[in-house]
């Protein structure tokens, strides 16, 4: 029976502060790296052929592998739920702009007396409109990080990327520009140096990585990188070289974890913000699969999911259940004992789940997508799903996974099918409830 995700708290959290400071030697770290524009399909454990993910693919063959987590279908509609654990509606105001009055798993989690950092990707001063404060070089430490190394935090895109002789700001201040230096390297360095320093304190890390996003150019360990005019000369064949050396940086992590005697009391959690490019096809066990980003099917919303908590997972393998991102704050709100009753909150913990208990999750979500971002807008819907059927708000239904492009909606449903879009036409109502959908909302801001 799908019971509708409208939790607003979390059961079971310790809130009392002397059990609170018992158990905080025995917190455990946690690590949440999210790849940038990586589809499930492109994993070698989820079928890819053509790209080799040996570190990634061992973290759920020793953990658990999510088989059905859901994304927004553009980054920064993910980046922002993800980080406040809040449908779209509620705070999604702008593409690249999370508003300085919303609370992050940042602040969450340093509030509950962890040591807190940020690496990779930002993106979300409000560089595209200028908005206030969109020069702010400690917004991160306003939501929550105590260190930061980011691209595109007050600098756009046309300032310098972020591959190689990258543009990155280091805690508020621009590193300097090397045409050798490779952004992903910068990064994942910061990040294994922060593991070092706070090895006996419990640590938040959030990665979101620059890789695999476009352009598609060669990493250091692609022959073309030795020839410097060759590095930003793009090519889908280079995303093969980058997914693989994505998969290479989450071995790194690992390993470093290991060296310090870590592994056992972290959680590393790998996920990516939404499907592949549609200009990347990858070859699977199953035949070729062209990605879908910024669509609202399951090529733009389907993505990866890995946990790895080394002696606590009670039960390896797989979880079928649905998680969607909303899911994430409240699940490390209870990993580290903090009290979220007071806040509106729309995802559910699934710290359960890793306990063996499956009993308590959700199966359905609902996803409310507005980019406000190009030709993105013109996608723009509100649709609830299970891991098996989607419902959009004007009645269209898909059976998702016999039809994955969404091309044949079911005009005669059996009675099973009757339920479950009742349940999920609740939860589309709820929606609406919530947050009136108006048919002929554009985007009022004009680029600087």
């Amino acid at each position: 029976m799908i019971r509708i995700k409208l939790t607003f708290l979390i059961a079971g959290i310790c809130l009392m502060s002397a059990c609170h400071s018992q158990q905080s030697e025995q917190r455990p770290n946690v690590i949440l790296i999210m790849a940038d524009d990586m589809g499930s399909e492109c994993l070698s454990i989820n079928g890819a052929t053509e790209y080799k993910t040996p570190n990634i693919d061992r973290l759920s063959k020793s953990g658990m592998r999510f088989t059905n987590v859901f994304s927004q279908p553009l980054c920064t509609p993910s980046r922002v739920k993800i980080m406040s654990g809040k449908y779209n509606f509620r705070n999604y105001e702008h593409f690249g702009y999370l508003n300085p009055n919303q609370k992050t798993f940042g602040n969450l989690m340093k509030d509950a007396g962890y040591k807190t950092c940020i690496a990779g990707k930002w993106q979300l001063n409000g560089l595209t409109y200028k908005l206030p404060g969109y020069q702010d070089t400690q917004r991160p430490k306003h939501f929550g990080f105590d260190e930061h190394c980011l691209w595109q935090l007050n600098h756009p895109r046309s300032g310098g990327e972020r591959f190689a002789n990258p543009m990155i700001t280091q805690n508020g201040e621009d590193l300097e520009r090397n045409e050798d230096a490779y952004g992903p390297d910068i990064f994942s360095d910061f990040v294994c140096q922060f593991i070092e320093k706070n090895v006996s304190e419990p640590f938040f890390i959030y990665y979101p990585m620059v890789l695999v996003h476009d352009p598609f150019v060669p990493t250091p360990d692609s022959p073309e990188w030795a020839d410097a005019k060759n590095r930003y000369k793009g090519s889908t064949k280079f995303y093969k070289d980058m997914v693989d050396y994505t998969d290479k940086i989450v071995g790194k992590i690992e390993q470093k974890l290991i060296e310090h005697g870590l592994a056992e009391n972290t959680i590393l959690i790998f996920t990516a913000d939404n499907g592949t490019r549609s200009n990347v096809t990858t070859q699977t066990v199953n035949g070729p699969y062209q990605g879908g980003k910024s669509y609202t099917t399951q090529r733009g919303i389907d993505v990866p999911f890995m946990i790895s908590w080394p002696g606590h997972i009670a039960k390896s393998g797989d979880f079928e259940g649905n998680i969607d991102f909303s899911d994430i704050y409240p699940t490390l709100a209870e990993i580290a004992g903090a009290d979220i009753s007071g806040e509106m909150i729309d995802g559910t913990s699934f710290l359960d789940v890793l306990h063996g208990n499956f009993s308590n999750q959700t199966d359905a979500t609902m996803i409310n997508y507005d980019p406000l971002w190009g030709a993105a807008s013109k996608r723009r819907n509100r649709f609830a799903l299970t891991d098996q059927y989607k419902l959009y708000r004007d009645g269209q239904f898909y059976d998702h996974v016999a039809d994955i492009d969404e091309q044949r909606p079911i005009s005669e449903e059996t009675p099973d099918q009757k339920n479950t879009k009742l349940k999920l036409q609740q939860l589309l109502d709820y929606g609406e409830s919530e947050s009136p959908w108006d048919e002929n909302k554009v985007e009022t801001l004009e680029k600087k």
